[in-house]
């Protein structure tokens, strides 16, 4: 074996080049009219999410209780009648879905081929044995640093669901998963690291701002959803940087947020050790 071959490796995962494609912008106005695009683009998505977030870690930070005293609900009933709730329930998917379509929707119009960050039908096996294998990678150490940081008291509650029992809750709580993970995932790193590229910056500090700014719209929990989003943008972004497989990242961020919604509704009166 070449020794070289060892240090490559983890050196083009810790270190990695700026691929050719997407040329870097040059022209200003060019430059000017992709800043512009990425504030429109987040004030009315995930930015504004993360603003919000801070402010609600803030009102829970100056209450008397302390955070692991203090709970918050992710998917909540919306509506009293059961009908109504349901397309209210719908329709915040269909904002997610949307919030995706306008990411790849930008890119296509600059002239960014969809292909390029992996949203194709080429290697469905592929994507999914990886999703598989990141939301192990990821969920399971997730849930123990939630563990750890509620029982620290840097953590509220989170409860994945507080909807009632009905028919249509486990669908709904998929497509809301589904939702969840595609506007996440098509924004913050396939969007949002294409832009930054075309911007010249490097993958490290790309990689950095897209991390961050996932973990700022998961603030709302606390400071281990904070923390723990930032690690999962770090490995999620990296894996995208040097595969530019993004259906890879919904599969396993759908799963993640299957197993913790679903999972939650069915055994949230019958496990003990949940917050």
């Amino acid at each position: 074996m070449n020794p070289r071959h060892g240090l490559t490796a983890p050196r083009a995962w810790l270190l990695p080049e700026r691929p050719a494609e997407p040329v870097r912008v040059t022209d200003p106005g060019q430059r000017r009219a992709i800043v512009v695009e990425l504030v429109i683009v987040f004030t009315i998505t995930l930015g504004m999410s993360g603003l919000q977030s801070l402010l609600s870690l803030l009102d829970a930070l100056l209450r008397p209780e302390s955070l692991d005293q203090q709970a918050v609900a992710i998917n909540t009933s919306r509506a009293r009648l059961g009908l109504l709730d349901l397309a209210e329930q719908l329709t915040g998917v269909l904002r997610l879905f949307a919030w995706a379509a306008l990411g790849l929707y930008l890119l296509w119009r600059g002239g960014v081929a969809l292909r390029s960050i992996g949203f194709d039908g080429t290697a469905p096996g592929r994507d999914l044995a990886r999703g598989a294998g990141l939301a192990a990678l990821i969920g399971i150490p997730g849930l123990g640093l939630y563990l750890v940081a509620h029982a620290l008291g840097l953590n509220l509650a989170v409860q994945p669901s507080t909807l009632d029992d009905s028919w249509w809750r486990a669908p709904v709580l998929v497509l809301s998963a589904l939702g969840n993970s595609a506007a996440e995932e098509v924004l913050v790193v396939g969007y949002l690291l294409t832009r930054l590229r075309q911007l010249g910056a490097t993958e490290n500090r790309a990689l950095w701002i897209s991390a961050v700014l996932r973990g700022s719209y998961h603030l709302y929990q606390g400071f281990g959803g904070f923390v723990g989003n930032v690690v999962m943008g770090l490995v999620y972004g990296r894996v995208w940087q040097r595969t530019n497989r993004i259906h890879a990242l919904v599969v396993g961020h759908a799963l993640i947020d299957v197993v913790a919604f679903v999972g939650y509704a069915l055994l949230r009166d019958q496990v003990g050790w949940l917050p």
